[in-house]
């Protein structure tokens, strides 16, 4: 009897103590909304916001990556968004949630919210209503920023070090995402094409150096694909100091230019007999060069076109044409490649 007494004691204590600690959070609440001053103003709505998005692979120098409070119209939430909620003069408030299967967050005082299919401001002026038609914040303003985006893509393909999906997040442009996909790889051009959700194609052309101008550094929206296509390659193969293959990341390039990158010609080379190999609709064809002409400004230099081999024969050597182009072609697969920088 003694024992049922003691237990029915603790539990009426247990009770009175939750009682107390939600009628001292409520009045708390209350006591900041009547103390808040008439003058004082919450962030305008088109501010910009510092919010530090931490293991961004695309900054190892320790920046930080700036997020404005407005946030691009076409970022919708969705499930596996983590967003960041803050209210106004209230921190206790502030919370961290990660949107649900169901599309819906939970937040103190207001229960579960649904969000998702919503952008950032139309998930804030949510908020703000549920708390203020609950009576819990008066003139509440409720501030939405997206940490991590799970919902909303950036898909990056072709010569990157780590093709794949990234999230999108408001404010990031496209070095951004270069640089989150750790950068071009060593046999990358600089066309660059990025396709909209909606189809709707875009070709840039960017420097060697990104740094030096970033007037293609254009706004990245979710849903997006940035393709990086392959340079071109032109091969010099044959009786030369260096065969080897060269990126022609600036579009171009001349017979006299792809000799001089690749050493010159050898004493030992068949001037007369140098000839480009191009692969056509109609299969392999050759043409010849003038080289000693050339070299003489007696002709004009030629164009080199993209796949195109520049193959120099060794003096004296005796052997088909056909047996020529097989040498030239072999050689050409198995030389190292060179940016070309004339």
């Amino acid at each position: 009897m003694q024992a049922g007494r003691v237990h029915l004691a603790r539990s009426a204590g247990f009770f009175g103590l939750s009682v107390a600690l939600v009628c001292g959070a409520q009045c708390r609440l209350r006591a900041q909304n009547e103390a808040q001053p008439s003058g004082a103003q919450p962030p305008a709505a088109g501010s910009t916001a510092v919010v530090p998005v931490h293991g961004d692979p695309a900054r190892t120098d320790g920046s930080e990556l700036s997020l404005t409070a407005s946030n691009s119209p076409s970022l919708k939430l969705g499930p596996g968004d983590l967003i960041e909620v803050s209210v106004y003069n209230v921190p206790e408030l502030t919370t961290k949630a990660r949107v649900g299967n169901s599309g819906d967050i939970y937040l103190p005082l207001i229960d579960y919210v649904h969000v998702a299919g919503r952008s950032a401001d139309e998930a804030q002026e949510l908020i703000q209503k549920k708390l203020e038609d609950g009576g819990f914040v008066r003139n509440a303003h409720v501030s939405v920023y997206v940490d991590e985006s799970a919902s909303q893509h950036v898909t990056m393909l072709g010569e990157v070090a780590r093709p794949g999906v990234y999230p999108a997040l408001a404010g990031r442009r496209l070095y951004d995402f270069i640089s989150a996909a750790g950068g071009f790889t060593a046999t990358a051009g600089r066309k660059i094409t990025v396709i909209h959700e909606q189809g709707q194609r875009i070709t840039l052309d960017l420097p060697r150096n990104l740094g030096d101008d970033a007037h293609d550094n254009i706004a990245i929206l979710a849903g997006d694909t940035i393709s990086v296509a392959k340079a071109p390659i032109v091969y010099v193969v044959g009786d030369v100091g260096h065969p080897t293959g060269l990126l022609l990341d600036n579009g171009s390039l001349t017979v006299l230019q792809a000799l001089a990158l690749a050493g010159g010609t050898n004493h030992t080379a068949k001037m007369g007999a140098v000839r480009i190999i191009r692969k056509s609709a109609a299969g392999m064809t050759e043409t010849k060069v003038p080289l000693k002409k050339m070299l003489e400004a007696k002709a004009p230099d030629m164009n080199l076109q993209a796949d195109d081999i520049l193959f120099v024969p060794l003096s004296g050597a005796r052997y088909a044409m056909s047996q020529g182009m097989q040498v030239a072609v072999s050689t050409a697969a198995s030389v190292g490649v060179v940016a070309a920088h004339p």
